[in-house]
């Protein structure tokens, strides 16, 4: 039987304090997520709603299957930026007329669906998502197009949005367009570049510039029906293919687009019968600690999210600093790289290397649990080549053909995030537990780095350390990179795909790996120069 059997005591003193702090944690993020779902503030909804109009959250759900669920992605984008947390958007996956669907959604009370800098990160963000998975995308726009106060930083790297639509309907990746409201300037292109657009009579308005622009660009007198009301695109410049009613028939409408588009996965579909793991989710919220230094086993959340707790470990004996092996997911296979002690050896990287290889030649998706704190260093380690075998699984994660999923629940640190495949070697998805961390190095070491390094300087140039001075450089550096690598900090700055309860971490998942079987998964055949 290789059905994992759970040694947790949940009445343990540990535990349950492991709880309170990841309660904690959940609480804080609470509050961040309640700024997000506010939108533009309680006097901007109202007059959104005296327009007799609907939330983009709302749009959504009317959009969706009924009773399916909606996995939404970057919410807590620009969190710690001068703009609204959430990025003035509103973007994840949802299922539509039963097609899995990237939708995004402008939030017309935050600056009327105005483009800034974090807008434009994130929607680049869900187009490439779109493009990996091969999902197709309903845009539910209503925008006024660049946040013109930060036009340098919109503009020049803007163009990519509309690009990103055209490439996506080459690819053979439907685009849909649903338009609310005014689409100014940059918010007309995304109509103007999908494949098929639904306008609301004396409701949509799509015009590169409006009277105004217009008046002071070439004199004419003009009013917005004529310039872009949707009777007028619908019959007269043919921008609209479909003319709604009102709000609620355009999304009906929506709806019937998707269900026409005869859309199939090219993906492997999961086993018919799946049966759910034998331990409670509930139990994830005290397997890790506050204390990332604490060592937890990692088999012990695997338990809790792969189908029926089976979990076939590969190489157990060697390398036990990392675990790896195969499971489930909602009735997807998957292989499971998990990080046991925290420190990666040569013995990990060469296990992890093997690892990666055998689940490219059998087209199995991989996912990455983090909790590291990178690559072992010391002379021993040196001299045994820790760079060269580093350099080794890096190189295997690197050049892995099979989707990526990424799962920071502990520390993710140093070389060893980016051998755990980070945001930077292109996970199709990335998200992070409430107790996660992630820097170049922890905060007490990076701080401790410095100062050693700036004792050093000061030693050579004759002088005199102060020690008053070392200890306010240390104790400042390292409050520095503990907030800039808490769980809100990373995903703020797009460096997550969202911040979740470990609770939802099997559902999360499950979702991902249907979204991802939208594309054809094929292993790579070749991995470069492995140095031995």
């Amino acid at each position: 039987m290789t059905v994992f059997q759970s040694k947790i005591d949940t009445s343990s003193d540990d535990f349950l304090a492991n709880v309170e702090a990841m309660n904690g944690k959940l609480a804080e993020l609470d509050l961040e997520f309640r700024k997000v779902l506010d939108g533009g503030g309680e006097r901007a909804v109202a007059r959104h709603r005296k327009r007799d109009k609907l939330l983009p959250r709302e749009r959504i759900e009317m959009l969706i299957d009924e009773d399916s669920p909606f996995m939404e992605l970057c919410p807590l984008a620009a969190y710690g930026s001068q703009f609204a947390v959430g990025a003035s958007v509103v973007a994840g996956i949802g299922v539509v007329e039963g097609v899995e669907c990237l939708i995004v959604a402008n939030d017309p009370t935050i600056k009327g669906g105005t483009s800034n800098p974090w807008t434009l990160r994130k929607i680049l963000r869900c187009n490439d998502i779109a493009m990996e998975n091969r999902l197709p995308v309903v845009s539910l726009v209503e925008s006024g197009g660049a946040d013109l106060p930060t036009q340098k930083e919109v503009f020049v790297p803007g163009g990519r949005m509309f690009r990103d639509l055209t490439r996506l309907s080459a690819a053979g990746i439907p685009t849909i367009a649903l338009v609310f409201g005014n689409s100014t300037a940059g918010g007309a292109y995304v109509p103007g570049m999908s494949d098929h657009v639904v306008m609301i009579k004396e409701r949509s308005k799509v015009f590169l510039g409006g009277p105004p622009l217009v008046k002071m660009a070439t004199g004419e007198e003009s009013n917005d029906e004529e310039l872009g009301g949707a009777e007028m695109h619908a019959r007269v410049s043919g921008l609209g293919d479909y003319l709604a009613a009102d709000e609620q028939d355009a999304l009906r409408i929506g709806r019937r687009i998707v269900a026409r588009l005869n859309w199939r996965k090219k993906g492997p579909a999961p086993s018919a019968e799946v049966a759910e793991p034998r331990y409670s989710s509930e139990d994830l919220l005290g397997i890790v600690g506050p204390d990332l230094k604490v060592p937890f086993d990692p088999r012990e959340v695997i338990a809790r999210v792969v189908d029926d707790s089976d979990f076939d470990e590969f190489k157990p004996e060697y390398g036990t600093s990392l675990c790896t092996g195969w499971a489930t997911i909602h009735g997807y296979p998957v292989g499971i790289l998990a990080n046991a002690q925290g420190v990666l050896f040569s013995a990990e990287a060469q296990k992890a290397t093997q690892f990666i290889q055998l689940a490219n030649q059998t087209d199995t998706p991989l996912l990455f649990l983090h909790n590291t704190t990178g690559y072992m260093v010391g002379k021993e380690y040196e001299q045994g080549g820790i760079i060269k075998h580093g350099a080794m699984m890096i190189n295997a994660v690197s050049n892995s053909k099979v989707p990526h999923l990424s799962l920071l629940i502990g520390a993710s640190y140093g070389a060893g995030h980016y051998g755990m495949c980070g945001r930077a070697y292109d996970p199709r998805f990335l998200f992070t537990w409430p107790s996660a961390k992630s820097a170049v190095m922890g905060g007490a070491q990076l701080a401790g780095v410095i100062s050693i390094v700036s004792r050093a300087s000061t030693e050579a140039r004759g002088g005199v350390v102060d020690e008053e001075a070392d200890a306010g450089l240390r104790a400042m550096i390292e409050a520095q990179i503990e907030a800039e690598s808490v769980p809100m900090f990373l995903s703020g700055m797009l460096y997550d795909d969202g911040v979740i309860d470990p609770r939802d971490t099997r559902t999360v998942l499950g979702m991902s790996l249907s979204a991802i079987a939208g594309a054809p998964i094929e292993g790579a055949t070749n991995f470069g120069v492995f140095r031995m």
